[in-house]
Protein backbone atom coordinates (compact mmCIF):
# COMPACT_ATOMS: atom_id res chain seq x y z
CA UNK A 1 0.00 0.00 0.00
CA UNK A 2 2.85 2.64 1.07
CA UNK A 3 4.54 1.82 -2.24
CA UNK A 4 1.28 2.43 -4.53
CA UNK A 5 0.75 5.86 -2.58
CA UNK A 6 4.61 6.68 -3.06
CA UNK A 7 3.87 5.81 -7.01
CA UNK A 8 0.47 8.24 -6.94
CA UNK A 9 2.70 10.71 -5.13
CA UNK A 10 5.04 11.04 -7.71
CA UNK A 11 2.81 10.91 -10.73
CA UNK A 12 1.34 13.95 -9.22
CA UNK A 13 4.58 15.61 -8.90
CA UNK A 14 5.29 14.59 -12.55
CA UNK A 15 2.18 15.93 -13.84
CA UNK A 16 2.02 19.80 -13.66
CA UNK A 17 -0.59 21.34 -15.09
CA UNK A 18 -1.26 18.51 -17.36
CA UNK A 19 2.21 18.53 -18.74
CA UNK A 20 4.41 15.78 -18.02
CA UNK A 21 7.52 17.32 -16.49
CA UNK A 22 10.95 14.98 -16.05
CA UNK A 23 12.10 16.20 -12.66
CA UNK A 24 15.81 17.17 -12.68
CA UNK A 25 17.02 15.41 -9.22
CA UNK A 26 19.97 14.43 -10.51
CA UNK A 27 22.03 16.14 -12.95
CA UNK A 28 21.08 16.33 -16.04
CA UNK A 29 24.39 16.44 -19.00
CA UNK A 30 23.84 17.64 -22.88
CA UNK A 31 26.87 15.56 -24.42
CA UNK A 32 27.97 16.14 -28.24
CA UNK A 33 25.79 19.21 -29.46
CA UNK A 34 27.15 22.53 -30.73
CA UNK A 35 26.32 25.44 -28.24
CA UNK A 36 25.36 28.31 -30.18
CA UNK A 37 27.36 31.67 -29.75
CA UNK A 38 24.91 34.54 -28.77
CA UNK A 39 27.33 36.85 -27.14
CA UNK A 40 28.43 40.54 -28.53
CA UNK A 41 25.12 41.70 -29.70
CA UNK A 42 25.42 38.01 -31.94
CA UNK A 43 28.65 39.44 -33.46
CA UNK A 44 30.92 36.99 -32.29
CA UNK A 45 31.11 33.65 -33.51
CA UNK A 46 32.82 31.52 -31.20
CA UNK A 47 30.20 28.31 -31.38
CA UNK A 48 31.63 25.39 -29.12
CA UNK A 49 31.32 22.18 -30.92
CA UNK A 50 30.85 18.97 -29.27
CA UNK A 51 30.04 19.89 -26.01
CA UNK A 52 29.29 19.35 -22.74
CA UNK A 53 26.83 20.79 -20.60
CA UNK A 54 25.99 20.01 -17.28
CA UNK A 55 22.32 21.21 -14.97
CA UNK A 56 22.12 21.31 -11.53
CA UNK A 57 19.12 22.21 -8.79
CA UNK A 58 18.28 24.55 -12.00
CA UNK A 59 21.39 25.99 -12.75
CA UNK A 60 24.08 25.61 -15.37
CA UNK A 61 27.49 24.49 -13.79
CA UNK A 62 29.67 23.41 -16.39
CA UNK A 63 29.60 23.97 -20.01
CA UNK A 64 33.28 23.20 -22.52
CA UNK A 65 34.35 20.95 -24.54
CA UNK A 66 33.85 17.05 -24.21
CA UNK A 67 37.11 16.26 -23.60
CA UNK A 68 37.72 18.69 -20.76
CA UNK A 69 33.62 18.38 -18.50
CA UNK A 70 33.08 15.39 -16.69
CA UNK A 71 29.84 13.95 -16.36
CA UNK A 72 28.42 12.97 -13.03
CA UNK A 73 28.29 9.28 -12.56
CA UNK A 74 24.54 10.06 -11.37
CA UNK A 75 23.40 12.23 -14.65
CA UNK A 76 20.71 11.87 -17.10
CA UNK A 77 22.32 12.12 -20.36
CA UNK A 78 20.61 13.89 -23.16
CA UNK A 79 22.64 12.71 -26.76
CA UNK A 80 22.71 15.82 -28.71
CA UNK A 81 25.34 14.84 -31.22
CA UNK A 82 24.41 16.98 -34.75
CA UNK A 83 22.14 19.14 -32.43
CA UNK A 84 22.02 22.74 -31.54
CA UNK A 85 22.03 24.26 -28.23
CA UNK A 86 20.74 27.51 -27.43
CA UNK A 87 19.65 29.15 -24.75
CA UNK A 88 15.64 29.86 -24.24
CA UNK A 89 13.67 32.85 -26.31
CA UNK A 90 12.60 36.20 -24.44
CA UNK A 91 9.53 37.97 -25.54
CA UNK A 92 10.25 41.08 -24.52
CA UNK A 93 7.00 42.86 -24.49
CA UNK A 94 3.40 40.65 -24.65
CA UNK A 95 0.14 39.45 -22.35
CA UNK A 96 -0.04 36.48 -20.84
CA UNK A 97 -3.04 36.38 -19.46
CA UNK A 98 -4.23 32.32 -20.04
CA UNK A 99 -2.61 29.22 -19.53
CA UNK A 100 -2.89 28.48 -22.96
CA UNK A 101 -0.95 30.94 -23.72
CA UNK A 102 1.75 30.01 -21.14
CA UNK A 103 1.95 26.54 -23.23
CA UNK A 104 1.88 28.36 -26.37
CA UNK A 105 4.75 30.14 -25.46
CA UNK A 106 6.44 26.76 -23.86
CA UNK A 107 5.80 25.33 -27.08
CA UNK A 108 7.92 27.98 -29.03
CA UNK A 109 10.66 27.38 -26.84
CA UNK A 110 9.80 30.90 -25.26
CA UNK A 111 10.79 30.27 -21.58
CA UNK A 112 10.71 34.18 -20.35
CA UNK A 113 8.26 36.63 -21.34
CA UNK A 114 7.79 40.27 -20.27
CA UNK A 115 4.17 40.49 -18.96
CA UNK A 116 2.16 43.47 -19.58
CA UNK A 117 -1.07 43.95 -18.22
CA UNK A 118 -3.31 46.60 -20.13
CA UNK A 119 -6.38 46.83 -21.67
CA UNK A 120 -5.51 44.98 -24.80
CA UNK A 121 -3.76 41.87 -23.28
CA UNK A 122 -5.83 41.31 -20.45
CA UNK A 123 -4.56 40.61 -17.02
CA UNK A 124 -1.37 38.52 -16.00
CA UNK A 125 -2.39 34.98 -15.46
CA UNK A 126 0.29 34.37 -12.87
CA UNK A 127 -1.40 31.11 -11.65
CA UNK A 128 0.05 29.39 -15.14
CA UNK A 129 1.72 26.02 -13.96
CA UNK A 130 3.61 25.08 -16.19
CA UNK A 131 5.11 28.88 -17.05
CA UNK A 132 7.87 30.65 -18.63
CA UNK A 133 9.51 33.20 -16.01
CA UNK A 134 7.20 36.05 -15.70
CA UNK A 135 8.72 39.45 -15.75
CA UNK A 136 6.19 42.47 -14.55
CA UNK A 137 6.10 45.63 -16.37
CA UNK A 138 3.50 48.65 -15.05
CA UNK A 139 3.14 51.81 -16.04
CA UNK A 140 4.33 54.84 -13.81
CA UNK A 141 3.68 58.48 -13.30
CA UNK A 142 0.11 58.55 -14.59
CA UNK A 143 -3.17 57.11 -13.70
CA UNK A 144 -3.94 53.74 -15.13
CA UNK A 145 -7.35 51.12 -14.38
CA UNK A 146 -4.74 47.93 -15.61
CA UNK A 147 -1.99 49.04 -13.43
CA UNK A 148 -0.87 45.87 -11.36
CA UNK A 149 -1.83 48.63 -8.09
CA UNK A 150 -4.85 49.60 -9.37
CA UNK A 151 -6.73 47.37 -7.18
CA UNK A 152 -5.23 48.20 -3.52
CA UNK A 153 -7.11 50.20 -1.27
CA UNK A 154 -4.28 52.92 -1.12
CA UNK A 155 -4.00 52.87 -5.42
CA UNK A 156 -7.99 52.65 -6.28
CA UNK A 157 -8.98 56.36 -6.68
CA UNK A 158 -5.24 57.63 -7.16
CA UNK A 159 -4.90 55.73 -10.43
CA UNK A 160 -8.69 55.53 -11.59
CA UNK A 161 -8.14 57.07 -15.36
CA UNK A 162 -11.29 59.48 -15.67
CA UNK A 163 -11.61 60.71 -19.60
CA UNK A 164 -7.96 60.07 -20.23
CA UNK A 165 -5.08 59.70 -18.23
CA UNK A 166 -2.93 62.36 -16.28
CA UNK A 167 0.38 62.62 -14.85
CA UNK A 168 0.55 61.92 -10.78
CA UNK A 169 1.97 63.95 -8.59
CA UNK A 170 6.18 63.67 -7.99
CA UNK A 171 5.28 62.51 -4.31
CA UNK A 172 2.73 59.73 -6.05
CA UNK A 173 5.01 59.01 -8.57
CA UNK A 174 7.80 58.21 -6.20
CA UNK A 175 5.17 56.18 -3.84
CA UNK A 176 4.09 54.25 -7.15
CA UNK A 177 7.49 53.00 -7.92
CA UNK A 178 8.39 51.82 -4.81
CA UNK A 179 5.32 49.90 -4.15
CA UNK A 180 5.33 48.30 -7.83
CA UNK A 181 8.91 47.15 -7.20
CA UNK A 182 7.52 45.49 -4.11
CA UNK A 183 4.99 43.35 -6.05
CA UNK A 184 8.34 42.35 -8.11
CA UNK A 185 7.87 44.18 -10.97
CA UNK A 186 10.78 44.53 -13.19
CA UNK A 187 9.86 46.86 -16.18
CA UNK A 188 8.34 50.37 -16.06
CA UNK A 189 6.09 51.54 -18.89
CA UNK A 190 6.84 55.50 -19.66
CA UNK A 191 3.81 56.28 -21.75
CA UNK A 192 2.63 59.15 -24.20
CA UNK A 193 0.64 61.05 -21.26
CA UNK A 194 4.29 61.65 -19.50
CA UNK A 195 5.82 65.01 -19.86
CA UNK A 196 9.65 65.88 -20.11
CA UNK A 197 10.57 66.48 -16.79
CA UNK A 198 8.83 63.62 -15.31
CA UNK A 199 10.06 61.19 -17.95
CA UNK A 200 13.55 62.54 -17.07
CA UNK A 201 13.33 62.16 -12.94
CA UNK A 202 11.39 58.71 -13.73
CA UNK A 203 14.57 57.23 -15.96
CA UNK A 204 16.60 58.83 -13.42
CA UNK A 205 14.64 57.33 -10.21
CA UNK A 206 14.55 53.55 -11.70
CA UNK A 207 17.91 53.22 -12.52
CA UNK A 208 18.87 54.02 -9.15
CA UNK A 209 16.58 51.01 -8.37
CA UNK A 210 17.89 48.82 -11.08
CA UNK A 211 14.60 48.84 -12.43
CA UNK A 212 14.36 48.88 -16.59
CA UNK A 213 12.08 51.48 -18.20
CA UNK A 214 10.31 50.97 -21.62
CA UNK A 215 9.72 54.52 -23.60
CA UNK A 216 6.68 54.98 -25.72
CA UNK A 217 6.70 58.53 -25.81
CA UNK A 218 4.62 61.72 -27.35
CA UNK A 219 4.40 64.23 -24.94
CA UNK A 220 8.29 63.76 -23.80
CA UNK A 221 10.56 64.54 -26.97
CA UNK A 222 11.75 61.39 -28.01
CA UNK A 223 15.25 62.49 -28.03
CA UNK A 224 14.64 63.82 -24.49
CA UNK A 225 13.89 60.26 -23.01
CA UNK A 226 16.84 58.80 -25.03
CA UNK A 227 19.28 61.42 -23.45
CA UNK A 228 17.63 60.81 -19.93
CA UNK A 229 18.46 57.01 -20.87
CA UNK A 230 15.26 55.03 -21.34
CA UNK A 231 16.08 51.26 -21.88
CA UNK A 232 14.58 50.22 -25.20
CA UNK A 233 12.03 52.18 -27.33
CA UNK A 234 8.57 49.90 -28.04
CA UNK A 235 6.92 49.58 -31.83
CA UNK A 236 7.61 50.31 -34.94
CA UNK A 237 5.01 53.16 -35.58
CA UNK A 238 5.77 55.13 -32.19
CA UNK A 239 9.24 55.97 -32.21
CA UNK A 240 9.65 57.25 -35.50
CA UNK A 241 7.82 60.18 -33.62
CA UNK A 242 11.37 61.22 -32.87
CA UNK A 243 11.89 62.75 -36.85
CA UNK A 244 8.97 65.55 -35.93
CA UNK A 245 9.67 69.32 -35.97
CA UNK A 246 9.01 71.02 -33.00
CA UNK A 247 5.60 72.73 -34.12
CA UNK A 248 4.44 69.13 -34.13
CA UNK A 249 6.28 67.97 -31.05
CA UNK A 250 4.60 71.24 -29.14
CA UNK A 251 0.74 70.16 -29.21
CA UNK A 252 1.47 66.75 -28.05
CA UNK A 253 2.00 67.96 -24.53
CA UNK A 254 -1.85 68.25 -24.42
CA UNK A 255 -3.27 66.02 -26.64
CA UNK A 256 -0.67 62.95 -26.39
CA UNK A 257 -3.22 60.46 -27.86
CA UNK A 258 -5.67 62.46 -30.22
CA UNK A 259 -6.10 64.27 -33.08
CA UNK A 260 -2.30 66.00 -32.46
CA UNK A 261 -0.92 62.52 -32.29
CA UNK A 262 -2.36 61.41 -35.35
CA UNK A 263 -1.07 64.40 -37.29
CA UNK A 264 2.21 63.55 -35.82
CA UNK A 265 2.35 60.08 -36.83
CA UNK A 266 1.12 60.59 -40.30
CA UNK A 267 3.73 62.95 -40.34
CA UNK A 268 6.47 60.65 -39.50
CA UNK A 269 5.24 57.66 -41.42
CA UNK A 270 5.26 59.56 -44.68
CA UNK A 271 8.88 61.14 -44.72
CA UNK A 272 10.64 59.35 -47.28
CA UNK A 273 13.49 57.08 -45.72
CA UNK A 274 16.27 58.94 -47.49
CA UNK A 275 15.57 62.08 -45.83
CA UNK A 276 18.10 63.82 -43.51
CA UNK A 277 16.17 63.96 -40.77
CA UNK A 278 15.75 59.96 -40.28
CA UNK A 279 19.48 59.47 -40.97
CA UNK A 280 20.11 61.95 -37.92
CA UNK A 281 17.58 60.32 -35.87
CA UNK A 282 18.87 56.74 -36.50
CA UNK A 283 22.80 57.73 -35.90
CA UNK A 284 21.55 59.69 -32.40
CA UNK A 285 19.72 56.35 -31.58
CA UNK A 286 22.50 54.18 -32.66
CA UNK A 287 25.06 56.30 -30.68
CA UNK A 288 22.78 56.62 -27.36
CA UNK A 289 21.75 53.88 -24.96
CA UNK A 290 18.21 53.16 -26.24
CA UNK A 291 17.46 49.77 -27.90
CA UNK A 292 14.65 49.37 -30.36
CA UNK A 293 12.07 47.19 -30.11
CA UNK A 294 10.09 47.34 -32.69
CA UNK A 295 7.66 44.42 -32.25
CA UNK A 296 7.35 43.63 -36.05
CA UNK A 297 4.43 40.66 -35.06
CA UNK A 298 2.01 43.11 -35.15
CA UNK A 299 2.19 44.61 -38.53
CA UNK A 300 3.22 40.85 -40.26
CA UNK A 301 -0.18 40.12 -41.42
CA UNK A 302 0.29 43.68 -43.36
CA UNK A 303 3.63 42.93 -44.85
CA UNK A 304 4.44 41.22 -47.56
CA UNK A 305 6.03 37.47 -47.57
CA UNK A 306 3.76 36.61 -44.28
CA UNK A 307 1.47 33.06 -43.62
CA UNK A 308 -1.37 31.68 -42.04
CA UNK A 309 -0.48 31.53 -38.37
CA UNK A 310 -4.00 29.36 -37.41
CA UNK A 311 -1.78 26.52 -38.99
CA UNK A 312 0.76 26.38 -36.52
CA UNK A 313 0.21 23.57 -34.04
CA UNK A 314 0.69 26.00 -31.40
CA UNK A 315 -2.19 28.19 -32.67
CA UNK A 316 -4.50 25.56 -31.79
CA UNK A 317 -4.47 26.54 -28.32
CA UNK A 318 -5.23 29.86 -28.56
CA UNK A 319 -8.95 31.56 -28.45
CA UNK A 320 -9.33 34.41 -31.00
CA UNK A 321 -11.92 35.90 -28.43
CA UNK A 322 -9.23 36.30 -26.29
CA UNK A 323 -7.00 38.26 -28.64
CA UNK A 324 -7.52 41.90 -29.71
CA UNK A 325 -8.06 42.15 -33.88
CA UNK A 326 -6.82 38.71 -34.49
CA UNK A 327 -6.33 37.99 -38.24
CA UNK A 328 -9.21 35.59 -40.16
CA UNK A 329 -8.87 32.00 -39.12
CA UNK A 330 -9.47 30.66 -42.31
CA UNK A 331 -7.27 33.29 -44.37
CA UNK A 332 -4.39 34.56 -42.02
CA UNK A 333 -5.51 37.98 -43.05
CA UNK A 334 -6.11 41.35 -40.94
CA UNK A 335 -9.65 41.75 -40.39
CA UNK A 336 -10.89 45.49 -41.65
CA UNK A 337 -14.55 46.09 -40.03
CA UNK A 338 -16.07 49.02 -41.61
CA UNK A 339 -17.94 51.47 -39.96
CA UNK A 340 -21.47 50.35 -38.44
CA UNK A 341 -23.08 53.38 -40.57
CA UNK A 342 -21.96 51.92 -43.66
CA UNK A 343 -24.27 48.76 -43.70
CA UNK A 344 -27.03 50.58 -45.46
CA UNK A 345 -24.47 50.76 -48.55
CA UNK A 346 -24.83 48.11 -51.23
CA UNK A 347 -22.55 45.30 -50.56
CA UNK A 348 -20.60 45.98 -53.78
CA UNK A 349 -19.47 49.11 -51.84
CA UNK A 350 -18.96 48.01 -48.89
CA UNK A 351 -15.92 45.54 -50.20
CA UNK A 352 -14.98 48.54 -52.52
CA UNK A 353 -14.23 50.21 -48.86
CA UNK A 354 -13.08 46.64 -46.63
CA UNK A 355 -10.40 46.55 -49.79
CA UNK A 356 -9.62 50.41 -49.79
CA UNK A 357 -9.01 49.56 -45.74
CA UNK A 358 -7.09 47.15 -46.65
CA UNK A 359 -4.65 48.40 -49.16
CA UNK A 360 -4.44 51.74 -46.79
CA UNK A 361 -3.10 49.38 -43.84
CA UNK A 362 -0.58 47.59 -46.37
CA UNK A 363 0.35 50.90 -47.50
CA UNK A 364 1.00 52.28 -44.15
CA UNK A 365 3.07 49.01 -42.90
CA UNK A 366 5.36 49.33 -46.02
CA UNK A 367 6.17 53.17 -45.25
CA UNK A 368 6.88 52.40 -41.71
CA UNK A 369 9.20 48.90 -43.11
CA UNK A 370 11.35 50.89 -45.17
CA UNK A 371 12.08 53.66 -42.47
CA UNK A 372 13.05 50.75 -40.29
CA UNK A 373 15.48 49.65 -43.07
CA UNK A 374 16.93 53.52 -42.97
CA UNK A 375 16.92 53.25 -39.11
CA UNK A 376 18.72 49.68 -39.32
CA UNK A 377 21.66 51.40 -41.79
CA UNK A 378 22.91 53.22 -38.20
CA UNK A 379 23.76 49.68 -36.42
CA UNK A 380 21.00 50.59 -32.95
CA UNK A 381 20.84 47.39 -30.55
CA UNK A 382 17.60 45.30 -30.81
CA UNK A 383 15.63 43.24 -28.58
CA UNK A 384 12.49 40.88 -29.66
CA UNK A 385 8.94 41.43 -28.89
CA UNK A 386 5.97 40.96 -30.10
CA UNK A 387 3.12 42.37 -28.25
CA UNK A 388 0.97 39.41 -28.66
CA UNK A 389 -1.88 38.80 -28.38
CA UNK A 390 -2.46 41.90 -30.25
CA UNK A 391 -2.98 42.90 -33.90
CA UNK A 392 -2.46 39.59 -35.63
CA UNK A 393 0.85 38.44 -33.01
CA UNK A 394 0.40 35.24 -30.94
CA UNK A 395 2.10 34.01 -28.04
CA UNK A 396 5.42 32.47 -28.63
CA UNK A 397 4.49 31.47 -32.49
CA UNK A 398 5.26 34.96 -33.53
CA UNK A 399 8.54 35.28 -31.48
CA UNK A 400 9.92 33.49 -34.40
CA UNK A 401 8.16 35.52 -36.94
CA UNK A 402 9.92 38.27 -35.06
CA UNK A 403 13.74 36.81 -35.40
CA UNK A 404 12.27 35.79 -39.56
CA UNK A 405 11.41 39.60 -39.53
CA UNK A 406 14.61 40.38 -37.93
CA UNK A 407 16.65 38.74 -40.33
CA UNK A 408 14.65 40.05 -43.10
CA UNK A 409 14.99 44.02 -42.09
CA UNK A 410 19.35 43.09 -42.39
CA UNK A 411 20.43 41.39 -39.13
CA UNK A 412 22.45 37.93 -39.60
CA UNK A 413 20.45 34.70 -37.82
CA UNK A 414 22.98 35.28 -35.08
CA UNK A 415 21.92 38.83 -34.19
CA UNK A 416 18.43 37.91 -34.55
CA UNK A 417 19.40 35.09 -31.90
CA UNK A 418 20.86 37.36 -29.67
CA UNK A 419 18.00 39.81 -29.90
CA UNK A 420 15.99 36.98 -28.85
CA UNK A 421 18.21 35.95 -25.71
CA UNK A 422 21.47 37.61 -24.49
CA UNK A 423 20.85 41.13 -25.57
CA UNK A 424 18.84 41.26 -22.50
CA UNK A 425 21.31 40.48 -20.44
CA UNK A 426 23.76 43.06 -22.00
CA UNK A 427 21.09 46.24 -22.47
CA UNK A 428 19.25 45.22 -18.68
CA UNK A 429 21.83 43.31 -16.76
CA UNK A 430 19.61 40.72 -16.79
CA UNK A 431 22.40 37.90 -16.54
CA UNK A 432 20.62 35.23 -14.84
CA UNK A 433 19.09 34.31 -18.55
CA UNK A 434 20.33 34.72 -22.17
CA UNK A 435 23.02 32.20 -22.21
CA UNK A 436 24.32 28.64 -22.11
CA UNK A 437 26.98 29.47 -19.80
CA UNK A 438 27.75 28.45 -16.17
CA UNK A 439 25.54 30.37 -13.80
CA UNK A 440 22.81 31.11 -15.81
CA UNK A 441 19.36 29.81 -15.32
CA UNK A 442 19.15 26.75 -16.80
CA UNK A 443 16.36 27.42 -20.14
CA UNK A 444 17.67 25.65 -22.65
CA UNK A 445 16.66 24.41 -25.94
CA UNK A 446 18.16 21.56 -28.48
CA UNK A 447 16.94 22.33 -32.03
CA UNK A 448 17.96 19.74 -35.28
CA UNK A 449 19.51 21.99 -37.46
CA UNK A 450 21.98 25.44 -37.52
CA UNK A 451 19.83 28.53 -36.21
CA UNK A 452 22.79 30.74 -37.34
CA UNK A 453 22.82 29.17 -41.16
CA UNK A 454 18.91 29.14 -41.09
CA UNK A 455 16.70 31.30 -38.44
CA UNK A 456 14.02 29.03 -39.29
CA UNK A 457 15.87 26.12 -37.52
CA UNK A 458 15.50 28.13 -34.18
CA UNK A 459 11.84 26.51 -34.51
CA UNK A 460 13.05 22.62 -34.93
CA UNK A 461 13.03 22.07 -30.80
CA UNK A 462 13.71 18.65 -30.40
CA UNK A 463 14.29 18.92 -26.55
CA UNK A 464 12.87 21.99 -24.11
CA UNK A 465 14.59 22.53 -20.96
CA UNK A 466 13.39 24.91 -18.23
CA UNK A 467 14.81 25.62 -14.99
CA UNK A 468 16.71 22.62 -15.74
CA UNK A 469 13.76 20.20 -15.89
CA UNK A 470 12.38 18.68 -19.43
CA UNK A 471 9.49 19.34 -20.29
CA UNK A 472 7.21 17.13 -22.99
CA UNK A 473 6.64 19.46 -25.39
CA UNK A 474 3.92 17.50 -27.17
CA UNK A 475 2.02 17.42 -23.92
CA UNK A 476 1.50 21.45 -24.22
CA UNK A 477 -0.40 21.50 -27.17
CA UNK A 478 -3.09 20.63 -25.00
CA UNK A 479 -5.07 22.41 -21.69
CA UNK A 480 -5.89 20.84 -18.33
CA UNK A 481 -9.75 22.35 -17.79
Amino acid sequence: MRADRFFLILVAFLVLGGVLVWPQAEPLALVGGTVVDVTNWGRSANDLSDAVVIVQSGKITDVGPRSAIRIPKDARVIDCIGKYILPGLIDGFAGMSSQAEANANLYMGVTTVVVSSDAQRGHVFQRASPSPHVYLIDSVGITDNASLLAAQPLWKVKLREGARPVELSPQDTQRQIADTAKLGTRVLWLGPELTAANTQWIISHAHQLGLVTYGEFAATPYRVGIEAGADALLHMGRYELGVIPDELQQPLVDDPIGTAATTALGYSERLPPTDAHVRSYAKFIAAHHAALMPTFSMYYERLPGHRNLWLEPAAALLDPAQMTNPPDRTTGEMNYPLSPWTRHLPPMAQRWMEENQRKNADLSAMRLWRISEAIFASYPHYLAATGAPVNGAFPGISVHTELEMFVRLGLTPREALAAATNNYAQQFNWNELGLVAPGRRADILVVDGDPTANIWNARRIVTLVLDGNILDRDSLLSVKK
